[in-house]
């Protein structure tokens, strides 16, 4: 049985819902991780998590439009909507990045 899964549409995603799920330290390490790869499977954004826990994050994620998610068998591949964020928020994934970098 394949999920799947509900994606907000581009012109749904908004700046607070964004600025809400990378408010969190673990969710803005996941998007960390994300920025780096193409797609992450969900487990391995948070090895030493439960499972639950990295749904909940994930999901708080996926439902801001900050992320897709794809089920393949019984994995979910998790890619940042980076595309998305750019246009409707020029510079702000990037910033956020950045000031990550710094800390």
């Amino acid at each position: 049985m394949v999920r799947s899964y509900e994606h907000p549409e581009a012109k749904d995603v908004s700046l607070p819902r964004v600025l809400f799920a990378l408010s969190d330290p673990v969710r803005l390490e996941m998007v960390r991780i994300l920025a780096r790869r193409e797609a992450v499977n969900s487990l391995d954004l948070g090895p030493d998590m439960p499972k639950s826990t990295v749904t909940h994050h994930t999901r708080i994620l996926r439902e801001a439009g900050v992320t897709r998610t794809r089920s393949q068998g019984r994995n979910c591949w998790i890619s940042l909507r980076r595309e998305v964020l750019d246009t409707k928020f020029p510079g702000l994934l990037d910033a956020v990045l950045a000031a990550e970098a710094d800390r």
